[in-house]
């Protein structure tokens, strides 16, 4: 009697309903060996497969059956860019985070990649052996792969970790740990059910932006329809991004938008018609000098391990403008800005949220709801046009 056994490939690869199922896919076997061993490592997360290009990833998709997949930007036979599209065809659920280098081709690769659909990105370290060693690609990888593997599968944070740290995440740090925090204060709250506080009476006359996990896309959508704010006022953003990375996500906004997007300049005028962004590895901040307000960039340590961060500009902005400030908390990972956001309320301004359903993840947006300083928690198509009718003059 024959019997038939079954190839490798039709064997399915089992796992916890809970779990994040991961796939590799980089051309360098030091990194595919490393990053394996961090996935293995951490609870709650699976290694489904981890391969050399583009071309076997399409291959082995169906049977690896991933909800992430870790996709380098350059690779041999078929890269990054090019098995993108394929994977979100054959699989449109698929969170896919890109793998690139410091270095402004592969920048523009990556922003590119965001744009078809890519859900974030993890700059590796340029120096030898930079990935092997830096604990902070380390946290925020593991901390994105968590965050939007849970995101995917519509599961909640494991319940023992709304009130103690996941262990992989209590060793690693980072800003997973930030949004246990508020999701452990308000675990079951729907946006319908936070307060919200009123509008300021009078019309804002500075717009700021803070975003993360997921900015890139949505301030792409949100800049460009921005066309009666920026003719009047000036914008300033701080995107959680590293230095190069904001250079080409300036001049990707200012395709987007029709208007000039620059990186900061220390010392520089604030001004109206002027769109501002924090430039990678410096924290935007404002300050007034000789009557003027002026951009004002520090070097100082990381906030919520990010620098640029959020807070600095929306704490400085409340200082120097106060009522004025109107601020934009946009999809990101962690709570960086509801610190800030705190203090544009406590010094009259208004703060409006995105809301969950379009956020990539709702850490930010949601810490500063939870936190009860929102005017607004609003799906993002629908930002724009609240922001544009508040300057021009609505109260509500």
């Amino acid at each position: 009697m024959s019997v038939t056994v079954p190839s490798l490939h039709s064997i399915p690869i089992v796992s916890a309903p809970d779990e994040v199922r991961v796939m590799i896919v980089d051309d360098a076997a030091v990194v595919r060996s490393l990053l394996s061993r961090w996935i293995d490592e951490t609870p709650g997360l699976k290694l489904v497969a981890a391969l050399r290009n583009g071309r076997e990833a399409i291959e082995r998709l169906d049977h690896a059956r991933p909800d992430v997949v870790v996709l380098d930007v350059e690779m041999p036979e078929l890269d990054g860019i090019s098995t993108l599209p394929r994977l979100l065809e054959r699989r449109r659920d698929l969170t896919v985070i890109m793998a690139s280098a410091l270095t402004r081709d592969h920048a523009e690769v990556t922003i590119k990649a965001l744009a078809l659909g890519a859900a974030d990105y993890v700059a590796k370290p340029l120096a030898d052996g930079g990935v092997m060693t830096s604990i902070a690609f380390q946290r925020e990888l593991i901390d994105k792969i968590l965050a939007l593997g849970l995101r995917r599968k519509k599961r909640p944070l494991p319940l023992h970790a709304r009130s103690t740290v996941n262990p992989a995440l209590r060793r690693l740090g980072g800003a997973a740990q930030c949004t246990l925090k508020w999701r452990t204060a308000a675990p079951e709250a729907a946006p319908g059910q936070f307060k919200l506080r009123p509008f300021q009476p009078m019309p804002p006359r500075i717009l700021l932006i803070g975003a993360s996990t997921g900015g890139p896309q949505a301030l792409t959508r949100l800049v460009s329809r921005l066309d009666a704010v920026t003719e009047t006022a000036p914008i300033l953003i701080t995107q959680h991004m590293p230095a190069t990375f904001t250079t080409i996500l300036a001049e990707h906004l200012a395709r987007a938008g029709g208007k000039p997007v620059h990186e900061a300049v220390d010392g520089e005028p604030v001004l109206p018609g002027h769109i501002y962004l924090a430039p990678g590895g410096r924290h935007l901040k404002v300050a007034r000098r000789n009557g003027t307000a002026v951009i004002e960039l520090d070097d100082g340590p990381a906030i919520h391990f990010c620098k640029p961060a959020v807070d600095p500009l929306f704490v400085s902005a409340a200082e120097v403008w106060g009522s004025w400030n109107l601020a934009l908390i946009l999809t990101g990972m962690g709570c960086d800005g509801a610190g800030g956001a705190a203090e544009i309320v406590k010094a009259g301004g208004s703060v409006i949220a995105q809301d969950e359903a379009t956020s990539v993840i709702w850490g930010m947006p949601g810490a500063a709801a939870a936190a009860g300083l929102c005017s607004a928690v609003l799906p993002l198509e629908q930002i724009a046009p609240k922001v544009s009718r508040l300057f021009l003059g609505a109260r509500s």
